[in-house]
């Protein structure tokens, strides 16, 4: 599978002649640099691009070189590659099966990594872990984006030369994110202010349309309200648009945020509970003894149990 993202590509370098006429009755030519190169795949010749002298060529087998072996000793198996536009831009994916997380009783999410890498300039060479549910033709990727590396093809840029510390960062971060953000919003619950905040997040102009959708589909979690997002925005919102992306680029982090502050609140009740109640306890014994010693341990817990009534309404 990875054989298909490993073709041959080379630099030719761009020239321009001028050609002058000698004493003689020959002619002279001479080649003039234009500070260009070309892209060429070279088994089939097809010129992928025309870039400057100061791009620096990434090739993708060199990439696999490096990500494979190392993606798969922490557990990773190539997925899919996608080369588009006769090789101007290649995707590969691979997944971590072993590390799948289960959000709900039908939904059920599988690490992954994408490394994506071009020849046109379109693209500088990005490494992204998350759950992605859609590739596009264009090469642009929708889903959960965990963690992301995006850095650009010029000769200067040094990072270039240290994948295997990014790939292994990214990896990392996307196995932390898994294993501890994804579960609580699946497993917390929103309140209504929370609705509102998300409705904030879209544009004033899609506001019925995101009302229409949180009805028909009645999220009960933040990860249903973050898939909700996710389907308005890949498929109901205009992709061409700068704005559409940004928006797809803040969705998670507000999510998550919300999420992560009303698990908080959650955990701190559940704490804060078992010592008020004893509290409670305390307060009803001895208010129900001051006035008479001899009152029966029912009446106590009668008492008591009025008080957390109240407490809790």
């Amino acid at each position: 599978m990875l054989q298909n993202a490993k073709f041959p590509v080379k630099e030719v370098p761009a020239y321009w002649e001028s050609t002058n006429k000698n004493k003689g009755n020959g002619t002279s030519v001479r080649e003039m640099s234009t500070g260009y190169k070309f892209i060429v795949r070279e088994d089939t010749n097809k010129v992928l691009s025309c870039m400057t002298n100061s791009y620096k060529l990434v090739r993708n087998d060199d990439i696999i070189k490096t990500a494979n072996p190392l993606i798969e000793k922490m557990g990773g198996e190539i997925s899919k590659v996608n080369v588009l536009k006769e090789g101007s831009k290649t995707v590969m994916n691979w997944t971590f099966p072993n590390n799948k997380v289960r959000m709900s009783k039908d939904d059920e999410l599988i690490p992954e990594i994408n490394i994506v890498n071009s020849y046109d300039g379109s693209l500088g060479l990005n490494i992204l872990g998350g759950a992605f549910r859609i590739i596009c033709s264009n090469g642009l990727i929708i889903g959960f984006v965990a963690s992301k590396y995006t850095n650009k093809h010029i000769k200067t840029n040094i990072e270039l030369n240290d994948l295997d510390r990014i790939i292994e960062e990214t990896i990392g971060n996307t196995s932390n994110i898994f294993k501890d953000e994804f579960p609580i919003l699946a497993e917390t619950k929103f309140k209504e202010k929370h609705l509102i905040e998300f409705i904030k997040l879209f544009p004033e102009y899609a506001n019925t349309l995101v009302t229409n959708k949180l009805i028909i589909e009645n999220p009960k979690t933040f990860w249903d309200l973050l898939n909700v997002g996710t389907n308005i925005l890949t498929h109901h919102m205009n992709r061409e648009m700068v704005s559409t992306h940004n928006l797809e680029g803040r969705l998670y982090p507000k999510v998550k945020k919300l999420a992560l502050k009303e698990a908080d609140v959650a955990i701190s009740w559940l704490v804060w509970l078992p010592y008020s109640y004893t509290l409670l306890w305390w307060e009803v014994w001895v208010e129900q003894k001051v006035c008479s010693s001899h009152t029966p341990s029912w009446k106590i817990l009668r008492s008591f149990l009025w008080r957390i009534v109240h407490v809790l309404s």
